[in-house]
């Protein structure tokens, strides 16, 4: 039969019993459709869905020469395909056929014949004319990729991999969780046969394990899906799990692991190791490492310092794992635990509870453990020597930094220092009483070790010159050179008198004194400025008896200097002068005898932030000192440069501060090969800000020696906010930080003011044991793993592997399941339950991990003080039929109550009551179960609970809680005593169902759950073709109804599978191109991601077998470029004029 020339239409009306016929007079419709312009037959049939009424259709095409039908019938949704096949079959295009919904938009809505009828006759009409302008149109045909991609790992996508498997089939199972199994994997028994759940998942879970053919992805996530039913490319993310598969599940790294945090599994009711397995029986059994992101104390410290990792092994007394752990990254450990400015402080999460840990502290404690108890530690020499050598010049923290790490690397590394004394700042900046000399000596001896050469007495431009380290020269001939030559050069003031006798730099003043060289202290000493130096000058003034004021133009507040040296000058007796400034140095006989100062007031901020001070007309004054120690600043010495003649300079470049311009990431100078870093770079700095620069020169040299660029840097430049991730809690499982307890922060002992203004000896005495243990075990364990490496050393088979880094795999499938599962109610929303308020108030997922043997209580149902219940309430219904949260039923939830109540009652002597709204028994066998319980003795009472309150008994003891409720089956307003609440939880859709639907192309319903394709003839399809749903991501449901429906899915699976080739419809959208203006509106917008721009011809394109035919793009095309392959605009016209005609 042709499928062209002039229109011969005919026209079908059902009456479908009476859905049709006892509301619309189908006759009268048939009659007007039998005078419509191009109509040669028009019928009505009682069933035309049936073989006679399709029949009807055939013999028309056959013999009339029907070239279009239309049928007036119910949705297309329904009957569409029978229709089109009996066109079909008749040798009529399907396409030229036409679908008339008399049934749903006319008899359903309507109670009068007369208004259906004419509804129906219009909706006739404008198929009628509709069907005239339709042309043939031809499916496409793909073959069908076999490969399968199940989402999810619970029951239902663990049920449906099996099968697909089993019948010879490839599948990718992604799970993100550890361990398949879902949330099935934590209940004790299922109802209403109460029958082990481990017992009846686990061999499932071992038979998936065992298929070849079944590829288990855990740890994993699906970033995106590309291509169209049979023909899908789908990228997944399988995050790094830290040990690899040869793994033993030995659990000797549990033995090991210090970091204790709740256990997700066991519903966080116990704390678990950061490395773990679920639960004994997980598939995989390879253990997983829980890395939630860098802890903000490692993140803030520039030098990338395991602060967590040592934290954690003090709190578990294993201190000499904790000086070696500190070791590996810190080659100036009882440095920086003396003076460090702790930026890993700073950002503790600890300080959103009460006070950040004494980080700082308890390194010092765990280095001066280790001097006393191993007095000649050895560092791990590198595997082996290689042939470069490096310079490092000036010995401060950024130049043993550096070649601490190089020589960690292998290299050969020569320190040339041009005091006679080793340590830069370190030896002759700090006062002894904050550095004493033998503590750096043992930092130094440590560096030694490593094999690192360290010459004293050789200055840069005196003893050596640039040139001469790069040279073949002997005693030289270096690879490269990091400069590290600080800023040793104190600021003056730049006022007169400035020069006389009595007025020295600060830095000048510490270096005298340091070196034992003489040096004389006034008795009246102002020292100028507001930083470190400038206190530590003070200080040592005092310790030389001298009375010290400290001149500062700003206040308090904007003083850099650290709180803890303030606090301690202020207990020494030095004074402090705020908002003052010196204009002149009063001079008599050649020495200082006195400033003239002004007062200053605080105008606008300026360059660094702080405000401005501003003189305060007519404040001048006179005070009288003896010495006058200038700390307002220092800069580079840059005399080594300026020595030679103009050729033989280096072509370095200097900033307007003095300070090396290098490159900001490399540290690289002009120079080929020469690096800087320090203080020479960034201007006086901390010494760990210094450490990190020496961290990055040593990596930067280390690329430039092996010929890699320099780029891709993994040593620290600490993030302008550390601990980004940590706000609202430390760790993902953790309560919120006002939820914490609040402990104290360790006070630092320290030695008598008296007692230390005697001599330079250490003011810090340090911790005690007990102190730094209870300390330690303040910290909250973000992020979980502390990277202490302890798993690693104790990994029999070397399985730990915390270089392992996420994989990005593509996988071509053909079909994909999605089975992503549930979330439970926060029941905390409730807040007249008491749950997250009152201890034994629980959710049931909690008290199904309690009941479990391998659960946190064993298997015994016992209250937070350990004693078991007297009663026990259980509460239905919470978060659902409820408008206020879910307005939906969770099918799950009766029978889950009576399975505790019968538990309980097996396991305790204690009564049980159960509140419930409707009891819904719906299964097989769950009528016979609730009768059961009611045997078994469970109180029912019908009505919803109010409220939770804690109650007391009548002496004012035995704490227990009180349920009140409304019982509707009396009429009375009750209140039972109880001494634990079971909370039946509603089931929603996980929190990232949106993302998921966005992914996979899917809808939701009103309740947020995936929406299948129709609810009674296509419950696990959806409106993508190829993506299917089962379970609780569906829709709440019970396990029975879960598995059967992923055996449908699997089901529908294998038939595509075994078919080898789809059909895919024509409707769908086409460019014209000539009209296409690029504008890309169209590809926006489009749900199925079908539409892509070709940038050579500057044009949208459509790819036919992802285009489902929605039309969005077709309204949305600005040019009227896009129509739709079966709905085009004359097509859709003329519908709607043959409906708005007048009819009869």
């Amino acid at each position: 039969m042709a499928d062209n020339g002039s229109p011969r239409i005919g026209v079908y009306v059902c009456h479908c019993g009476f859905n049709i016929a006892a509301t619309v007079d189908v006759a009268a419709v048939r009659e007007v459709a039998e005078g419509r312009p191009d109509v040669v037959v028009a019928r009505d049939y009682q069933f035309m869905c049936s073989n006679a009424g399709q029949d009807l259709i055939k013999q028309d095409i056959e013999e009339l020469g029907v070239n279009r039908v239309v049928v007036a019938a119910c949705s297309p949704l329904m009957h569409e395909p029978t229709f089109r096949g009996a066109a079909e079959a008749a040798g009529l295009n399907p396409y030229l056929v036409q679908i008339a919904n008399i049934r749903e938009q006319c008899a359903w809505v309507h109670h009068d014949r007369g208004p259906a009828t004419t509804k129906a006759t219009a909706l006739v009409n404008g198929a009628v004319a509709r069907v005239a302008l339709h042309e043939p149109l031809k499916a496409m045909r793909a073959n069908v990729t076999p490969a399968t991609l199940v989402v999810g790992g619970g029951i239902a996508g663990l049920q449906a991999a099996l099968d697909i498997t089993t019948a010879g089939n490839e599948v990718y199972l992604v799970e993100r969780r550890s361990t398949i199994g879902g949330k099935m994997a934590r209940f004790d028994k299922t109802f209403p046969t109460l029958d082990c759940a481990a017992c009846i998942l686990t061999p499932k879970m071992v038979g998936a394990d065992r298929q070849p053919n079944l590829h288990m992805m855990t740890l994993s996530e699906v970033e995106s899906v590309e291509g169209f039913v049979g023909n899908f490319e789908v990228k997944v993310r399988q995050h790094a799990r830290y040990v690899t598969a040869d793994c033993t599940s030995c659990s000797d790294c549990v033995a090991v692991c210090p970091v204790s945090v709740p256990d997700p599994f066991n519903e966080l009711l116990v704390g678990r190791t950061a490395i773990h397995k679920a639960f004994p029986q997980a598939i995989p059994s390879t253990y997983v490492i829980d890395r939630q992101g860098r802890s903000p104390c490692m993140e803030a410290c520039p030098i990338h310092q395991n602060a967590a990792g040592y934290v954690s092994l003090v709190a578990a007394g294993r201190y000499a794992e904790a000086a070696k752990l500190i070791r590996r990254r810190n080659p100036l450990p009882f440095i920086c635990g003396r003076v460090c400015y702790a930026a890993c402080e700073e950002a503790c999460s600890r300080s959103k509870v009460d006070e950040p840990i004494a980080i700082r502290g308890l390194k010092r404690f765990v280095m001066d453990w280790e001097r006393e108890h191993e007095p000649d530690p050895q560092p791990d020499l590198p595997a082996q020597r290689r042939p470069e050598k490096v310079a490092v010049i000036g010995s401060g923290p950024s130049g043993l930094t550096c070649a601490f790490d190089l020589a960690q690397e292998g290299y050969g590394v020569t320190i040339f220092e041009k005091h006679d004394k080793l340590g830069g700042m370190l030896a002759v900046g700090l006062p002894g009483y904050r550095c004493p000399r033998p503590i750096l000596e043992r930092d130094l001896d440590y560096i030694r070790k490593l094999g690192v050469d360290m010459k004293t007495g050789q200055e840069l431009g005196k003893t050596f010159s640039l040139d001469d380290l790069l040279s073949d020269a002997p005693g030289f001939g270096f690879d490269a050179v990091f400069l590290a030559i600080g800023a040793h050069r104190g600021l003056p003031l730049g006022i007169p008198g400035e020069d006389a006798e009595g007025v020295v730099s600060g830095v000048d003043y510490l270096r005298t004194i340091n070196l034992g060289l003489p040096q004389t202290t006034g008795k009246r000493v102002a020292i100028v400025g507001g930083g470190n130096t400038a206190l530590d000058a003070a200080r040592t003034a005092r310790r030389e008896h001298a009375e010290v004021t400290v001149l500062y133009r700003r206040t308090r507040s904007e003083m850099p200097a650290e709180e803890d040296e303030f606090a301690d000058a202020v207990a020494e007796g030095v004074r402090f002068d705020y908002l003052t400034a010196p204009i002149e140095v009063l001079v008599r006989d050649g020495r200082v005898s006195g400033l003239r100062c002004v007062r200053m007031e605080l105008g606008e901020p300026d360059a660094s932030g702080r405000p401005r001070p501003v003189v305060l007309p007519g404040s001048e004054h006179d005070r009288p000192f003896d010495t006058v120690i200038v700390s307002i600043s220092q800069s580079p010495d840059r005399d080594w440069y300026g020595n030679g003649s103009p050729s033989a300079k280096p072509a370095l470049a200097f900033t307007k501060w003095n300070t090396l311009d290098v490159d900001p990431q490399s540290l690289a100078t002009p120079v080929a090969g020469v690096f800087a870093g320090g203080d020479v770079v960034l201007g006086p700095a901390t010494v760990v800000e210094s450490m990190g620069q020496g961290r990055r020169g040593a990596e930067a040299i280390h690329k430039f020696l092996s010929g890699m660029a320099l780029e891709g840097f993994t040593s620290h430049m600490p993030p302008a906010q550390p601990g980004l991730g940590f706000e609202e809690r430390p760790y993902l499982h953790s309560p919120t930080y006002s939820k914490m307890e609040r402990l104290p922060r360790a006070e630092m002992p320290k030695r008598s003011v008296a007692e230390r203004l005697t001599d330079y000896g250490e003011v810090d005495l340090g911790f005690t044991e007990e102190e730094a243990k209870r300390e330690a075990l303040r910290c909250l364990h973000c992020g979980a793993c502390v990277e202490c490496r302890s798993c690693e050393a104790a990994c029999p088979p070397k399985a730990v592997d915390l270089e392992m880094q996420d994989e990005i795999t593509t996988l071509e499938v053909g079909q994909i399941l999605v089975a992503t599962g549930y979330e439970l109610f926060d029941s905390s929303q409730i807040t007249q339950y008491g749950y997250g308020r009152y201890d034994n108030v629980v959710t049931g997922l909690e008290f199904e991990r309690m009941l479990n043997s391998t659960g946190p209580t064993a298997g015994q149902v016992l209250l937070k003080n350990g004693k078991p219940p007297r009663a026990v309430g259980i509460v239905h219904c919470v978060g659902s039929r409820d408008e206020k949260y879910n307005v939906y039923c969770s099918r799950t939830c009766c029978m889950a109550a009576l399975k505790f109540a019968h538990l309980v009652k097996e396991r305790t002597e204690a009564d049980v009551y159960e509140f419930y709204i409707d009891m819904r028994a719906f299964g097989k066998g769950y009528e016979e179960f609730y009768q059961r319980v009611l045997r078994e003795g469970t109180t029912m009472i019908r009505g919803k609970v109010a409220e939770v309150v804690p109650a007391l008994g009548q002496n004012g003891s035995d704490p227990h809680l009180l349920i009140r409720c409304e019982d509707t089956l009396i009429g009375k307003f009750r209140e039972i005593p109880v001494d634990m609440v079971v909370l039946c939880s509603a089931l929603e859709p996980p929190k990232d169902a949106a993302d998921i639907a966005r992914v996979f192309s899917l809808s939701r319903s009103p309740d947020g759950f995936f929406l299948e394709r129709h609810p009674k003839l296509d419950p696990v399809g959806t409106t993508t073709d190829g993506v299917y749903v089962a379970g609780c991501s569906q829709g709440p449901k019970d396990i029975p109804d879960t598995v059967a429906q992923a055996q449908a899915a699997a089901a529908r699976i294998l038939t595509l599978i075994s078919r080898g080739e789809v059909t895919i419809p024509p409707i769908r959208a086409v460019v014209n191109e000539a009209l296409c203006g690029g504008c890309k509106t169209c590809i926006g917008l489009c749900p199925y991601r079908a539409i892509h721009f070709d940038s050579e011809a500057e044009v949208a394109r459509v790819n036919e077998a992802l285009c489902q035919g929605c039309g969005t793009c077709v309204a949305a095309c600005p040019a009227s470029a896009i129509t739709g392959a079966g709905f085009t605009d004359a097509q859709i016209l003329a519908e709607l004029a043959g409906i708005l005609a007048p009819v009869g």
